[in-house]
């Protein structure tokens, strides 16, 4: 009899899982069926912002591979619109209820995995009847805004609730439909995964594209009126609202995993090993946002939800299943943004982690520009980085700037993966020309500060 393997969830890390352990092994060896409670497998999820503002077309444009792809060519049974709702791993079953077709499915596996994602942080005021307060973790719920923004009569307000990488690019996008849009944040600043001299930066071109931002604000309720939202309720007073988004941050899916007594870390996610298997459970595999990982500057287990870190755990897990061998080997919490043309990175630790995480560090922050100062369309970059003292060990790095900007950081992400130093960092060989770079790139510019910084007497 053929090996089973179960997949709850079919996005990147459930398929990417799937695939790889496919294509060690045939049909013959090993049936693979697949639940997915929602309507689309292998999507984008960070393209729905671009889909909402109409940048891109959607939802099909943002999916890999559909249903019928992994039926045909992968030979798996996937089985849409279905979710789990009980795993029984002394049996070694699932339960299954099929969302449109009504009844419930048992099916045994032999290796299981779990990668149910991450829902949207949703405080109980969000909990409402109330038509025009969306999350947007899914496609499903991209589709559901679309709807509710094209449906007569049409939002002219909005308001984005958390600032965010979601809630940041969720009032870009919204502006770009023509609303008005205001971003409300808890906190002294939007885009809290930069430091504040950096965050400021980006707060200062959303409100040149014209968000209204509103910091140091929590949202204690929702007025509505005739079944719609009409307002959010704050401290000082209401904010007039037509349509509501939740930019609050995720959490790791793992309701169902706790009852099947799933092991948790302290950061909420699933714990695995570096294979991926689920710590404890023989046969049994985590990826994905559910999925808390090691951070590799600062040794503490995280829970960064990223699609890059999904594909990569997923395919670990599937080649281990397969019968090959791979590790995820932890994550320095790299990513990019941006919001109209000015673009963010960061890598490792901002000031605040690396206090916590028990660093003595510099930081410094150095202006340059993204091509030479005399070629045109130079124009301004801030990079800032942060080094272990004494040693000047790179700890995290954040860029903020227009073009060319973003993807600067993934040099800093290498070196930091590799455990470099700043000294070592200005040595770096890296490519100029005028249209490009100045003859300093804004990277190495930064490294010598930090090296100058660490040299200094202390204060």
């Amino acid at each position: 009899m053929a090996q089973r393997l179960i997949v709850i969830g079919g996005d990147a890390a459930g398929m990417s899982a799937a695939s790889q352990a496919r294509r060690r092994r045939d049909r013959a060896d090993l049936e693979i069926v697949v639940f997915e409670r929602g309507h689309f497998t292998s999507y984008s999820a960070c393209g729905i912002p671009y889909w909402i503002s109409g940048l891109v077309s959607g939802p099909e444009a943002l999916i890999a591979r559909d249903p019928e792809t992994f039926r045909t060519t992968y030979a798996m049974d996937v089985r849409m619109r279905h979710e789990v709702t009980a795993i029984d791993l002394d049996r070694r079953e699932v339960v299954a209820r099929d969302l449109e077709g009504g009844g419930e499915v048992r099916e045994r596996f032999d290796d299981l995995v779990y990668a149910t994602g991450a829902v949207p942080m949703k405080p109980p005021w969000a909990d409402t009847d109330a038509g025009g307060v969306f999350g947007m973790q899914t496609l499903d719920d991209g589709a559901a805004l679309r709807d509710w923004l094209d449906a007569e009569p049409q939002p002219r307000r909005a308001v984005v609730v958390g600032g965010g990488y979601i809630g940041v690019e969720m009032a870009e996008a919204l502006i770009q439909r023509g609303l008005s849009v205001t971003l409300v944040e808890a906190g002294s600043q939007p885009m809290a995964t930069v430091d504040g001299d950096m965050a400021e930066l980006v707060a200062e071109a959303m409100r040149g594209l014209g968000v209204t931002i509103r910091t140091d604000l929590p949202v204690t309720g929702l007025e509505q009126r005739d079944g719609r939202v009409s307002a959010v309720v704050t401290a000082e007073g209401p904010i007039p609202a037509d349509v509501v988004v939740l930019g609050l941050g995720v959490r790791p899916n793992t309701a169902l995993a706790k009852a099947a007594g799933f092991p948790i870390g302290p950061s909420g996610g699933i714990r695995v090993d570096r294979r991926m298997r689920v710590a404890g459970l023989s046969g049994v595999w985590a990826a994905g946002d559910c999925v808390e990982t090691l951070h590799r500057v600062s040794g503490m287990p995280v829970h960064v939800p990223l699609g890059t870190h999904a594909n990569k755990q997923g395919r670990a897990a599937g080649i281990n299943i397969g019968g090959g061998y791979a590790t995820f080997a932890g994550v320095i919490g790299t990513a990019v943004t941006k919001v109209c043309d000015l673009e963010v990175g960061r890598t490792g630790l901002r000031e605040e982690e690396a206090t916590l995480a028990g660093f003595d560090f510099v930081s410094v922050i150095a202006e340059s520009t993204n091509r030479a100062g005399y070629y045109p369309g130079a124009r301004p970059m801030t990079v800032k980085l942060i080094a272990e003292r004494p040693s000047g060990r790179l700890l995290g790095a954040q860029i903020v700037g227009w073009s060319e900007a973003a993807k600067r950081i993934d040099t800093l992400a290498v070196a930091l993966w590799n455990g470099m130093t700043v000294d070592d960092m200005t040595s770096l060989d890296l490519g100029y020309a005028p249209p490009y770079a100045p003859v300093w790139d804004p990277v190495l510019v930064a490294a010598r500060k930090a090296v100058d910084a660490l040299a200094a007497p202390d204060r």
